[in-house]
């Protein structure tokens, strides 16, 4: 089942991570801020933050509605998009240009931005959309839409001698079970 995308809380996410982002955060580690932000938030709750199709591109997931999000945000004076010349690239900075609203926000929304700010604020961009070309990027083609439950891909599935304990444990007592 296809989660509802929420508009208003995509937003104030937008307008959140805006706000409480580092200066060097640009479109790129904004779109895998959401990104890791929405399958976090599906591994946990068992539905996304904000319902946004993640679209597969050549630099990793990409929320289809950003640009619009942003356009949005700016006219109504909520944040400032600046561009600037990357080594021949655009790069765009994004400034809030008020506190964002929290009432679309929980206490642990809020908690799990600030957890997903941190960790992509610790990579150059480069290095962020390497880490999101995971198993669930390199499952579809560029243009699809990433599903939600590929999320679960995130989490390691190294196996642990507590996982063997807990297997023989469960084959021992379903075999006498039956």
């Amino acid at each position: 089942m296809k989660p509802e995308f929420d508009r208003e809380k995509f937003k104030a996410v937008v307008h959140y991570l805006c706000r409480h982002a580092g200066d060097d955060f640009g479109k790129i580690k904004l779109h895998k801020a959401l990104y890791f932000a929405d399958m976090l938030h599906f591994i946990d709750k068992g539905q996304p933050l904000t319902g946004v199709d993640y679209i597969k591109q050549k630099f990793g997931p990409t929320a289809r509605h950003l640009t619009r999000g942003l356009d949005e945000l700016a006219g109504d004076g909520a944040i400032r998009i600046s561009q600037e010349n990357y080594f021949g690239l655009p790069k765009y900075t994004f400034r809030a240009l008020r506190e964002p609203a929290t009432n679309r926000l929980s206490d642990e929304d809020r908690a799990l931005l600030d957890e997903v700010l941190r960790f992509v604020s610790d990579y150059s961009a480069t290095a962020i959309s390497e880490l999101s070309h995971n198993e669930a990027w390199h499952a579809f083609e560029i243009g699809a839409v990433i599903p939600y439950e590929t999320a679960y891909w995130l989490v390691p599935t190294e196996i642990t001698d507590d996982d063997m304990v807990w297997a023989e444990a469960q084959m021992r007592e379903h075999a006498h079970a039956g």
